[in-house]
């Protein structure tokens, strides 16, 4: 089954950002047991995470040398000066094919 999250902010649930990211980490960490994780889509302020200043990078670093694809927003990385340590530049395109190849959507 080919999984895919959606990640569309820097953090997880809405609330403190702080808790949010610290969470996000952990979540991070622990999704490598997810069956068939093949991808993870990042847009809006979730690109964020990709940037060479993320506290996340190690955790993200780590899913992408397991072979999960990390795929953020073309458009959303340049509008938010974004600059990319890790993961594939992609664009709406990528993003809508991919979910469509999809069996199961995850989305934080």
């Amino acid at each position: 089954m080919k999984t895919i999250i959606l990640l569309n902010q820097d953090q997880m649930g809405h609330g403190d950002q702080t808790l949010g990211q610290k969470i996000l980490g952990t979540f991070l960490r622990k999704i490598i047991v997810i069956q068939d994780l093949d991808a993870i889509l990042f847009y809006n302020t979730g690109t964020r995470l990709l940037d060479r200043s993320s506290a996340l990078l190690g955790e993200l670093s780590a899913l992408e040398e397991r072979g999960v694809e990390l795929l953020p927003c073309g458009t959303c990385v340049e509008a938010l000066g974004v600059d990319l340590a890790v993961g594939r530049l992609s664009d709406m395109d990528t993003i809508v094919r991919e979910l469509e190849r999809a069996e199961k959507v995850i989305t934080l």
